[in-house]
């Protein structure tokens, strides 16, 4: 038996659609560090979107399923692209503009890119490499920037602005299959090339329901959400297609993401609702310290990319904000689930919620593999690989223009889960604590110690700015930690003294013996501690490690 409800395929362009004229009025708002910033209603974004994609396919002949790559800021241009690219039928590359040359190299060549669209700040990044860019038949410039560093492009040139004044402000868009290709975003290649993982019109769809949700992040029309998180980042976490479903407002930063610009934005524009990585939020608090303003609009802040340590939440806390831990990943759209605490709690009962990486949320499957692959209860206790599905959730990895998509053993169970890398412990109540990374966990005697339990311990230190920790060869126990350590201008703590704070909550036999103090510690291209660059210093011998 069939239902007799209508087939309506879940597209991004009804998103669009949806946006622009039942929410036409709510406006993307793109800081531009003059006095007043630019803003583009919702209808007005739909306008030029229609344009753009005018002129992607009458001006530069871009097809069904052809890639159009942006290296762009966050801001109004980039959301046109958002929705202009993939309701054309074409799909959405986004470029991570902190990659790497030779990765950007090799992702825009596995992808077969035929146009970019690029910030005109970004052209000195962009321009040599195209000599290495056999597919790119087009740059489109947007913005201010010096274009002299394009003389001599192979590729055509063109002006943003140019291109969209010779095209209407209505497209008649194609009637698409929701399961059609609708962008394309790489894993950063922490480990091995990056891998391209295909978002759907379908998987977009649906995810921005669930952005939307109450138990997620819950946005209406009455939010202004500060689009901090970069949309080259999982598509900005979901948050511009969840946005022109709901109404609600979005502040774009472009490239003013210091924290001096960033409290500024909070405190003329008055977002209600933030998203960004945990060093984002921590150097955002050190410009409060030193010069405190009034951010208690923003009702909820989602914080991912990396566990959040406890004393950042309680820091936000006496500030009258409240963080929300978030847990996703590249190939699950990202949103996996959110730290929202259940009904009942006491502020007291809250914390162990809080600090989780949060309840699934509906759509996404969970389970635990342990180390023999046997599926583990959720029990609160038992440790092993998260491994996920569901309708948002990727299924394999791009294979690239001439070859079928893959799906490596390591990354994908036999019977299609994905491997997620990331060990942890489930509560019977459906709440995600990771414990660390597969690749970053210690391996003591036999038994695991946890680099992110260390690590949030030691950040909750008043002297420590940031704390990284990894697992270095010991002859006696195979491996031991090595804490990595920056701290406050002026400080003198040592090793012996962190030790002695860690032992207050940290199990004797975990503390580590070894310490670095650095200046900084280095980090990916999302914002994460990097930790393969800090093993390559430990290898290399450029770490001044202490006993203690």
């Amino acid at each position: 038996m069939l239902s007799t409800m209508q087939y309506v395929p879940l597209t991004v362009t009804r998103i669009l659609t949806h946006g622009m004229t039942v929410h036409s009025n709510s406006s993307v708002t793109t800081w531009t560090g003059e006095a007043e910033p630019l803003r583009r209603s919702f209808r007005e974004i739909g306008r030029r979107a229609a344009r753009l994609a005018g002129a992607l396919r009458d001006e530069l002949g871009v097809g069904n399923s052809q890639r159009v790559a942006t290296l762009m800021w966050n801001n109004a241009e980039h959301v046109e692209a958002y929705f202009a690219i993939p309701s054309m039928g074409a799909v959405l590359h986004t470029l991570n503009l902190r990659l790497p040359a030779g990765q950007l190299v090799w992702i825009v060549n596995h992808a077969a890119d035929r146009v970019v669209i690029v910030n005109g700040s970004l052209l000195p990044l962009l321009a040599p490499l195209l000599p290495q860019l056999p597919t790119v038949e087009h740059i489109v410039v947007s913005g201010p920037g010096d274009r002299t560093p394009l003389a001599g492009a192979q590729a055509q040139v063109h002006e943003y602005e140019e291109l969209l004044a010779g095209q209407p402000t209505t497209y008649d868009w194609p009637e698409l299959e929701e399961n059609m290709a609708a962008a394309l975003c790489y894993t950063s290649g922490t480990t091995g090339d990056p891998k391209g993982v295909v978002y759907s019109h379908r998987s977009i769809y649906l995810h921005s329901m669930q952005v939307n949700a109450s138990e997620s992040m819950g946005l209406t029309d009455r939010d202004t959400a500060l689009v901090v998180v970069p949309q080259f980042h999982v598509n900005a976490w979901g948050l511009p297609h969840a946005a022109f479903m709901t109404g609600a407002g979005m502040l774009m930063p472009d490239r003013f993401l210091q924290p001096g610009p960033l409290v500024e934005m909070i405190d003329r524009e008055r977002p209600t609702h933030a998203a960004a990585v945990p060093t984002i939020w921590q150097g955002l608090l050190a410009e409060l310290t030193s010069d405190p303003r009034d951010i208690s609009c923003l009702r909820t802040v989602t914080i991912g990319g990396a566990a959040c340590p406890p004393s950042l939440m309680e820091a936000y806390d006496k500030l009258g904000v409240r963080l929300c831990q978030a847990w996703g990943m590249t190939e699950t759209s990202p949103l996996g689930t959110m730290a929202h605490p259940p009904a009942g709690c006491t502020a007291e009962q809250e914390w162990p919620y809080r600090i989780s990486q949060g309840r699934f949320t509906a759509g996404v499957e969970a389970r635990l593999a342990g180390p023999t692959g046997r599926i583990l209860p959720w029990d609160g206790t038992s440790q092993g690989e998260l491994e996920v599905r569901g309708p948002w959730i990727a299924g394999a990895y791009y294979g690239g223009a001439v070859s079928e998509h893959s799906r490596p053993a390591d990354k994908f169970s036999d019977d299609g889960w994905l491997k997620t890398g990331d060990v942890g412990v489930i509560s019977p109540d459906g709440f995600l604590t990771l414990t660390d990374r597969a690749k970053d966990v210690i391996k003591s005697g036999g038994e695991w110690i946890s680099s992110v339990e260390l690590e949030n311990a030691l950040m909750g230190h008043p002297e420590v700015v940031e704390a990284a920790v990894i697992a270095v060869p010991d002859e006696r126990w195979d491996e031991r930690p090595l804490a990595i350590v920056v701290l406050k201008e002026g400080s003198t703590v040592d090793g012996g003294s962190l030790k002695a704070f860690l032992g207050e909550s940290v199990a004797r036999w975990q503390l580590p013996e070894r310490w670095a103090f650095v200046t900084s510690v280095p980090k990916t291209s999302v914002g994460k501690f990097d930790k393969r660059a800090l093993r390559k210093r430990y290898a290399d011998d450029e770490l001044d490690i202490a006993q203690a």
